[in-house]
């Protein structure tokens, strides 16, 4: 196995200082009582959890949501510990306070094998790598919402919080009713005692928070009420009439509307800009230039009474643009050149290693051999909320409204951008009409508050029409890879070598989002390799490698991020390896997994449940139906999808997709299930349609008609099916995306005889 070094920078002569804290465990996350502010009588008892004052849970909310559940997900956390009906628990926002920062994403993001992570048999570089980059992660702060992350992040931190602000409540009774704390009991936020004393969270808050918890304990599952159940989405109600407000809906007093323009090259900028034909029209206020905001291409905006306006001012600009020093970009050229790097490192051990394990040198002497080259596209996020930020500059103070992910870098791009202390800047987290990723980038906040400045201390909002978002994004990399295996006399693979190539997208997101970081970022990116490296096959010789390249389109992460289509490379080429094994695809993987029992217990899950032949009764298949299946963990959950398929018209027809899943504990399987299937629809339509296609520099897809995605009526139908575990969550917003596809493609190989080997698989 390949050994990896840790660094520790900083030594000298403050190298007692950096061991020192180095050695000391991280920093509490529970924060204080005086954390949150408190209004009308409400009581803080740690930096999560205040009371108000008719005995309401107020939980301090440091996650966005943007339709995966997770505000209520996190509720239920702390509904469970109070003994409080999910009902009694109000969500606030979470300051700026660096307790709120997301840990367990940057834990998460160290390129760690799963052998080496395995809670109880990790390896020791593993724990204390994780340990390290949980203190500075903790001290870092940065509040982010990605990585299918948000309940693992929260699981013992919120828990913990709301069983301490529990042990309090009881202590405040028992010193108040002098009764012995195990005498009382509580149901819906009541605290009651057999003597018949009885008091509501509100009556006790304030002593409470002068009482010592004591020694705390959070329950044990067979404790639980709430958490395992599917309790009602908390937002259900505000999205079903009407009144939740996304960053499209806010509509503070004054407001303005801006539309904007780019360079329609990537990476182009303004040339010669004639306004007077947009100055004309009735309702437009302004025209403010652009510069490149954390990583946008310089732009041109119209501001006007209305957005009808602003939109029809900004059509009207006569502009004439620049394109890039360096020419234009090629999408399909840019591919040919990253299978060519993958091709040459794949013949000469190049690229870094991210897994190695046996000889793979000496293993490839084997007569049989298998090798494929596999490559997939640029792809948008493609939310059905457009991109869009309001804003108010006055009096030195500016005021955000966002539809973000990362809440602390919309602060520091709007203080940057307005030179102004990230104390004066606040920003107001909305619904998202989806992220996928693409809200982890701020530079639409960079605009938006760029205008603002113009507009007399008026709040604009910036809506970029469709076609912008497309031609602008932050696109899911393109990538190829070289896949290598030797084949045993048994048929099983006895070595597997993996080349792939492309963007490496956290280096690039980090020099345009984090204000910290001068110069440019190179290092390993975990998520290049994901689903190649720590993929837990049984095979005793392996190398897997990547080639990071830079290609000049604007990257990003998008839902599964490298999964995404790592997930298409491997488990297509694993079938391809049962294939010409003469084996059953289902028992091929099977036997490839005797060292991962999860896995095993999930595939025979889905292959049960599926009908699969030789596993449980066999459900006939229609006739020209057949099935395809795919096995892939990702953000430490396991999925396998068996796709049931049919060719109507010559193009792939997909009438059935049974999910099985392993995601540790469930804290809501209703949640569960609607992200899988959400996942299911996301990840169809970018395997049959999705592609972003570059010329010149310009996107060639513009809108949905040239980027099409599932409709209704092409939906299939969806089981998901949970594998019971006692093991804490790991994450589900992600983790059905990345099997669809190839199990999509194994089926039409069963129906064609054809192995497509390049994404979409509609051409």
């Amino acid at each position: 196995m390949k050994r990896r070094t840790l660094l520790l920078s900083g030594l000298g002569a403050a190298g007692a200082l950096v061991v020192g804290w180095g050695v000391l465990p991280p920093r509490s996350r529970q924060g204080g009582v005086d954390t949150l502010p408190t209004v009308d009588g409400e009581v803080g008892l740690n930096g999560w959890i205040k009371i108000g004052a008719d005995g309401s849970v107020l939980l301090a909310m440091n996650r966005s949501e943007m339709g995966q559940g997770v505000h209520t997900a996190l509720a239920m956390l702390v509904a469970e510990e109070l003994d409080v009906a999910l009902a009694q628990v109000r969500l606030i926002p979470a300051g700026q306070d660096r307790l709120y920062g997301n840990v367990a994403m940057f834990v998460s993001a160290l390129p760690f094998h799963p052998t080496e992570t395995e809670p109880g048999r990790e390896s020791s570089l593993a724990r204390s790598g994780q340990w390290v980059v949980a203190k500075v992660a903790r001290e870092l702060g940065i509040n982010a919402t990605g990585g299918s992350s948000s309940v693992v992040d929260a699981w013992d931190v919120l828990r913990l919080a709301a069983a301490t602000a529990r042990a309090q409540l009881l202590g405040a009774a028992s010193l108040t009713w002098k009764q012995p704390a195990g005498e009382l009991s509580v149901k819906n936020g009541v605290v009651s005692h057999p003597s018949g004393a009885t008091a509501h969270y509100g009556q006790l808050a304030q002593m409470a928070a002068a009482t010592p918890s004591g020694t705390v304990r959070v329950k044990s599952p067979a404790e639980w009420k709430l958490i395992g159940t599917p309790a009602p989405r908390i937002d259900l109600v505000a999205k079903t009439d009407g009144s939740a407000v996304f960053g499209i809906d806010v509509r503070p007093p004054g407001l303005l509307y801006a539309s904007v323009r780019h360079c329609p090259m990537i990476g182009g900028s303004v040339g010669t800009l004639d306004v007077a034909a947009a100055a004309r029209i009735s309702g437009v206020e302004r025209v403010v230039r652009l510069g490149a905001y954390a990583g946008s291409t310089f732009a041109v905006a119209v501001v006007g009474r209305t957005w009808w306006h602003a939109r029809r001012g900004a059509d009207a600009l006569d502009v004439s643009w620049q394109q890039r020093p360096a020419g234009g970009l090629d999408s399909r050229a840019i591919l040919d050149a990253l299978e060519k790097s993958a091709r040459e490192a794949a013949a000469n051990g190049g690229g870094f290693a991210f897994y190695t394990r046996g000889k793979v040198d000496a293993a490839q002497s084997s007569l049989r051999v298998v090798e494929q080259v596999y490559r997939a596209p640029y792809l948008a996020h493609a939310t059905m909320e457009p991109i869009n930020c309001t804003a108010r500059v006055e009096g030195g103070k500016v005021e955000v409204w966002a539809p973000t992910q990362v809440p602390g870098l919309a602060r520091a791009i709007a203080a940057d951008v307005a030179g102004v202390p990230l104390d004066d800047v606040t920003v107001h987290v909305t619904y998202l009409g989806g992220g996928f990723g693409r809200r982890l980038d701020v530079d639409f906040v960079g605009q938006a508050v760029r205008i603002a400045i113009e507009c007399g201390g008026r709040p604009v909002q910036l809506v970029w029409p469709r076609e912008e978002d497309f031609t602008h994004d932050f696109y899911r990399p393109a990538g190829a890879a070289v896949l290598r295996a030797t084949l045993g006399d048994d048929g099983l693979p006895s070595s597997l070598q993996i080349t792939s190539a492309g963007d490496a997208i956290t280096p690039r997101w980090m020099e345009r989002g984090i204000p910290l970081l001068a110069g440019p970022v190179d290092t390993p990116d975990k998520t290049a390799s994901e689903g190649l490296f720590d993929q837990l096959y049984g095979i005793p010789n392996q190398r897997i490698a990547h080639v990071a390249t830079r290609s000049g389109v604007p990257v990003g992460y998008w839902r599964s991020v490298g999964h995404s289509h790592n997930a298409f490379f491997s488990e297509c080429f694993i079938d391809e390896l049962a294939h010409e094994a003469k084996q059953d695809p289902v028992a091929y993987r099977l036997a490839l997994l005797k060292g991962a029992p999860r896995h095993h217990a999930v595939l025979l899950l889905a292959a049960q449940r599926a009908g699969w032949p030789g596993y449980g009764p066999a459900a006939p298949l229609a006739p020209g139906r057949a099935r395809g299946v795919a096995l892939h963990e990702s953000f430490g959950s396991i999925v396998a999808e068996v796709v049931e398929a049919s060719i109507e018209g010559g193009v792939p027809r997909v009438h059935r997709v049974v999910c099985a899943a392993d995601v540790g504990t469930v804290v809501n399987p209703g949640i569960v299930a609607q992200q899988l299937e959400s996942a299911v629809i996301f990840a169809l339509s970018a395997a049959l349609y999705g592609r972003i296609d570059i010329e010149g520099g310009v996107v060639k897809q513009t809108n949905f008609p040239t980027y099409p995605v599932v409709r209704l009526a092409d939906s299939p139908v969806i089981e998901s099916h949970l594998a019971a575990s006692t093991r804490s969550p790991g994450g589900v917003g992600e983790i059905g995306t990345p099997p669809l596809a190839p199990a999509l493609a194994n089926a039409i190989f069963v129906l064609t005889g054809k192995r497509l080997r390049e994404l979409p698989l509609i051409a």
